[in-house]
């Protein structure tokens, strides 16, 4: 009899651990990337009573006899399904689509979390609600393009670094649109004017203004001529002084050439297949250093001339009305060498893969880093130590200081998305109801076994 009354009481106990893990569980329905806990059973010590025997040439063979001694605790295994996800719009919420985890340093201990409400601190960094780093790849400074994968590093992506993107000077131009040759306009000083917007490598614009006149032996012959270049006060940049500039057409002849017979556009300069110019601009006084127009890389101060392509090839001469209509637009026709000003940080976008990219108002996205993960051969056997951490243990191996790259893993990143609790509430409660019987069957195992024992006192009276 006593020994049911302490199988009853092991009983009482893991039905209690048991209700406490729902208990948990249930109270962390709502909490972003919690993972449910089940616990299991297992039998505890037997008493044998009667040692198992073989058969001989007398008797047959018996089995052993054994009571047990109850239950107890066999593990609480955490479950890794994933939770539904909760959108929130907010850029650096991140939700990962897989087993593995988010690295983040809190006193410069790395430890794991499924939770991805990221923010930025007063120093740009990517941290959590807790204030801890977000660990992750920085940008491989010999190539802007790529991150480089080496021990982990808090990501900064709104440090001042990243606050601008660097302007860049106009490198390409090309006109548009169709000359008419009975346009009286063609035929004055002034001729036909058309203007385009160029940036220096300093960020700051010009417009430049061209002019095109007819040959008057050859209507199918015209000069382009640079009328002048002002800045962004309109002071026209072409003049005397040393801080003026002195602006030429170069790399062929500046008349444009078409067939008289169709209206296509023949060459510059009535050879075939050369399509336009260069405008160069370089300072009157030859010693300025820190001319906007140049490039200052080359040792020989000729070299220092950076042209920008004027393509002349898009024009057209029909018959199409009674006034030309030709524009000049900033960059190529393979949308290449347009130039930009400086650029101001907007936004912040991150792909599937945890690439943060800084989205700015001039037209340039920029690599910030990278997101790593954490992946291990065991994640039940990481250690929760509380605020939704992890941190590694012998049981679930150890990380290498490097991570992973999300993608490589055959998983993925949701940006403006939360993982939920992976809580599942009719599971619980039915888990709950068990429970509860299994503690009240328990308890009735000592009310008897009570019972049985005042039996045995009252035997003498």
């Amino acid at each position: 009899m006593m020994r049911s009354l302490y199988s009853g009481v092991a009983g009482l106990k893991t039905h209690q651990t048991k209700m406490d893990v729902i208990g948990n569980n249930i109270s962390n329905v709502n909490t972003v990337g919690f993972k449910s806990s089940q616990v299991l059973f297992k039998d505890v010590l037997y008493q044998t009573t009667q040692s198992s025997t073989g058969a001989t040439a007398n008797s047959g063979g018996r089995n052993a006899k054994q009571i047990g001694l109850g239950t107890s605790v066999a593990t609480i295994a955490i479950s890794q399904s994933s939770g539904s996800a909760q959108s929130t719009n907010n850029p650096y919420d991140l939700m990962l689509n897989g087993s593995s985890f988010f690295i983040v340093n809190r006193g410069g201990v790395n430890y794991f979390t499924k939770v991805g409400a990221f923010k930025t601190d007063d120093a740009g960094n990517l941290v959590t609600g807790d204030g801890d780093f977000v660990m992750g790849w920085q940008v491989d400074p010999n190539d802007p393009n790529n991150v480089r994968r080496d021990t982990v590093s808090a990501l900064r992506p709104e440090a001042e670094e990243f606050q601008t993107a660097a302007p860049e000077m106009t490198s390409k131009t090309y006109m548009t649109g169709n000359i008419v040759a009975t346009d009286a306009s063609l035929l004055t000083d002034d001729g036909v004017s058309t203007t385009v917007s160029i940036y220096d490598n300093l960020g700051y614009s010009y417009v430049v203004k061209f002019k095109i006149t007819q040959d008057p032996n050859d209507s199918s012959l015209y000069t382009l001529a640079l009328d002048s270049i002002r800045d962004e006060r309109n002071v026209n940049i072409l003049g005397d002084g040393n801080d003026k500039y002195t602006a030429t057409l170069v790399g062929g002849a500046s008349t444009i050439k078409f067939d008289p017979s169709t209206g296509a556009f023949v060459g510059m300069g009535g050879v075939e297949g050369v399509k336009g110019l260069e405008l160069q601009i370089r300072p009157n006084n030859p010693d300025v250093k820190g001319n906007v127009f140049q490039d200052l890389s080359a040792p020989d101060q000729d070299d220092w001339i950076t042209g920008i392509e004027i393509d002349c090839s898009n024009l057209t001469m029909y018959s199409k009305g009674k006034q030309c209509n030709v524009e000049t637009h900033r960059g190529g026709t393979d949308l290449l060498g347009a130039g930009r000003q400086v650029g101001t940080l907007t936004d912040v976008t991150i792909n599937t893969n945890g690439q943060l990219y800084g989205v700015y108002d001039n037209g340039v996205t920029r690599l910030m880093g990278q997101v790593a993960v954490a992946n291990f051969v065991n994640p039940a056997g990481l250690e929760a130590i509380g605020n939704s951490l992890y941190q590694e243990t012998r049981a679930s191996g150890v990380f290498d200081g490097i991570g992973e790259d999300v993608s490589m893993l055959g998983e993925s990143m949701t940006q403006g998305v939360l993982e939920m609790s992976n809580v599942d509430l009719s599971q619980e409660f039915t888990e709950m109801i068990v429970t509860q019987r299994g503690f009240q069957a328990n308890s009735r195992i000592i009310t008897v076994s009570d019972t049985l024992i005042e039996e045995l006192v009252n035997l003498k009276r």
